[in-house]
């Protein structure tokens, strides 16, 4: 078994990555004071060619040095946007007829494990703060959300941990057709 080189993989440029077509998601990033988290959804977005990252509240936004760290470049090929609060972004996203899904663990949230994304239904995943969470009055504003299955003692994943978790499974479900 050989590692494959850089070379080999075929990667496209920003302008062609640009071009392509994408899973229809964005990431709403709900007020995450890490800036390291933030990078590390640019580059996960990137790997999945999500459709853009809304920043909201104190969210850091590029250019930022953390950020680049995390996310090697990946915040100049993913779209994104900055809102002053998360409710302003998630008022813009209904309406342009997103299905808005907070990542929490809520009273009636449905599994990851359990969800059927729909073919055609462009959805807005948000992720909260690295101690709070989603902010209740936000959750408040969602169509729905997602609980991650855990059954280790902590229930809990870093925010950044739970972007790969579920926007893998958003690619599998809808990412991979289009």
């Amino acid at each position: 078994m050989r590692k494959i080189t850089n070379a080999e993989l075929g990667r496209p440029s920003i302008e062609e990555f640009a071009k392509q077509r994408k899973t229809p998601v964005t990431v709403v990033l709900d007020n995450v004071r890490s800036a390291q988290n933030v990078g590390s959804f640019f580059r996960t977005g990137d790997a999945f060619a999500i459709e853009h990252i809304a920043l909201c509240g104190i969210t850091a936004t590029p250019p930022n040095r953390e950020i680049h760290k995390t996310a090697l470049g990946a915040e100049e090929s993913i779209e994104w946007s900055y809102y002053p609060t998360t409710a302003e972004c998630i008022e813009r996203l209904h309406d342009e007829g997103y299905r808005i899904l907070a990542i929490e663990q809520v009273e009636g949230a449905i599994m990851l494990n359990e969800f059927q994304a729909e073919e055609g239904v462009k959805y807005a995943i948000v992720f909260g703060n690295e101690v709070m969470g989603v902010d209740q009055a936000v959750v408040d504003m969602c169509d729905g959300a997602i609980e991650i299955p855990q059954v280790g003692t902590k229930h809990s994943l870093n925010v950044s941990v739970s972007g790969g978790v579920v926007l893998w499974d958003f690619f599998c479900q809808i990412g991979l057709k289009r």
